[in-house]
């Protein structure tokens, strides 16, 4: 595809202007973070950015994909750029953005179907390495902060957090006081941890204006149903602002955890 073939780590060294197109290979319901990251890091440089077109031209071409086949076929054939540069979990786990765009605020503006709503991560990485999930091998096998509120929020009046294991990271706490502190509602999208709930952390919960808080349960043989009712006994959330979400192996699946959550 193109001139050339590059992953995200090739960004550096870009200064020139460019014209930039983007090409979110998913499309689904979701706003590619990386993406909003890569415009807001270029518009800042003075660079033209746009959603790619097949009948313009570009100096450069992002396509970033979270899935792989199963999920998001692949079927853009770019022949107009001098250089393509692909990333995402679709195509590689090993591919990072460099941190000053890491770490840019996201252009937000690419995406107006989603106006009002601010989505980050806090922290990375979780210990469970579950099997079915690529977070631990991709992100590391603990959850450490990687960022402050402030960093991708500015008064939206919706936050969804994108964190794996948010109650796994030694900050969380701090993490959530942020949340707290910033009286938007707040979506955790990936979902908590049930295991690591306690009384400390259910208390700072309880304060944060909840819009949707969702608990894995995805090993058969892992009984969660006493830590389900500590969270109950312990928790002020409504209870149409909390669910559990099931990996279920296959239909004939334990069906008592479905009824249990």
């Amino acid at each position: 595809e193109a001139l050339q073939r590059a992953s995200f780590r090739h960004i550096k060294g870009v200064s020139y202007d460019l014209k930039i197109g983007l090409i979110d290979v998913d499309s689904h319901n979701f706003p590619n973070l990386c993406l909003m990251k890569l415009s807001a890091y270029h518009k800042a440089k003075g660079h033209t950015v746009e959603w790619w077109n097949a009948k313009g031209r570009y100096d450069l071409v992002y396509k970033s994909r979270v899935f792989t086949d199963t999920y998001s076929k692949d079927t853009i054939t770019v022949t107009n750029a001098e250089q393509v540069i692909f990333g995402g979990t679709g195509y590689d786990t090993k591919n990072h953005l460099p941190p000053e765009v890491e770490h840019s605020y996201p252009d937000y503006s690419i995406y107006p179907q989603f106006f009002g709503i601010a989505y980050g991560f806090l922290s990375r990485g979780c210990p469970r390495n579950c099997g079915f999930c690529i977070v631990s091998s991709k992100e590391g096998r603990k959850s450490v902060k990687v960022a402050d509120l402030s960093e991708f929020w500015k008064w939206q009046p919706e936050i969804k957090i994108m964190d794996a294991n948010l109650l796994a990271c030694p900050d969380h706490e701090n993490l959530i006081e942020q949340l707290i502190q910033s009286r938007a509602w707040v979506d955790f999208s990936q979902g908590l941890d049930i295991r690591l709930v306690n009384r400390d952390n259910v208390s700072l919960l309880n304060r944060v204006r909840i819009k949707a808080v969702h608990f894995a349960w995805d090993n058969p043989d892992e009984d969660l149903t006493g830590y389900f009712q500590r969270f109950l006994d312990l928790t002020a959330i409504k209870a149409a602002a909390s669910g559990a979400y099931m990996c279920l192996p296959t239909m004939a699946a334990p069906m008592n955890r479905i009824y249990t959550a």
